[in-house]
């Protein structure tokens, strides 16, 4: 009897050790498992993350290269645009131009009155550029120019059509001359470069509407 109780109780104990090295082993499986799927998804969120980024940086350098064409300057210092990457959509809401004052790009439907126009108070961009598209010549100052330089440029836009003068004061250099795609700083009205801008740029060969008003626009 006693050795049959034995041995009883012996496989009893067995069994239940049996049955710990077996919970212990799915417990470690389960550890296995649970850090393994933990570093999938970590390693998902950050592959993830690099691609959301990529994207949104590329989303934003295509933003960028879109709002700001590249340009060329000549061997005298005019800036020179891709005429053909400048935008000419008609919106209704204000443009953010890349260049001050800008060259060309979407406008409004409404131009600028440009019939040898001098405009004293700063003029809406996206109107001035349809002026622009129209084949007028731009004239732009700040508070740096001179009296007597402006008095000269307005009596020469006044006899001019195609051509409006206004001030833009954010602008990097005293006096700006733009048309559509072109654009130059000049030291003066006694400058060469203004009879050679306007001769040039006047209803030009860059002009993507030539011959469309110039008046019948906004008058400011």
């Amino acid at each position: 009897m006693g050795s049959a109780k034995n041995t009883s109780s012996s496989s009893r104990k067995a069994r239940i050790e049996e049955m710990r090295r077996a919970e212990r082993a799915r417990d470690r499986r389960g550890r296995v498992i649970t850090i393994t799927l933990s570093a999938v998804v970590v390693a998902a969120l950050a592959v993830g993350g690099v691609v959301l980024f990529q994207k949104s940086d590329d989303s934003d350098s295509a933003a960028d290269a879109k709002s700001a064409p590249t340009f060329r300057t000549t061997a005298d210092g005019e800036k020179v645009w891709d005429a053909k990457k400048l935008g000419r959509t008609h919106v209704t809401k204000d443009v953010s131009y890349a260049m001050t004052p800008p060259v060309g790009g979407d406008h409004d439907q409404a131009w600028m009155n440009c019939n040898g126009d001098v405009y004293k108070d700063e003029l809406p961009d996206r109107h001035a550029v349809h002026s622009l598209e129209h084949g007028a010549v731009w004239v732009t100052y700040n508070d740096k120019a001179k009296a007597a330089d402006l008095k000269k440029l307005e009596a020469k836009v006044k006899q001019t059509p195609y051509s409006m003068m206004s001030p833009v004061k954010d602008q990097k250099d005293p006096i700006t001359l733009t048309a559509w795609g072109h654009q130059r700083t000049v030291t003066g009205a006694s400058d060469p470069k203004v009879d050679s801008f306007f001769s040039t740029y006047v209803q030009g060969k860059q002009t993507p509407e030539p011959g469309a008003a110039c008046t019948g626009g906004k008058s400011q």
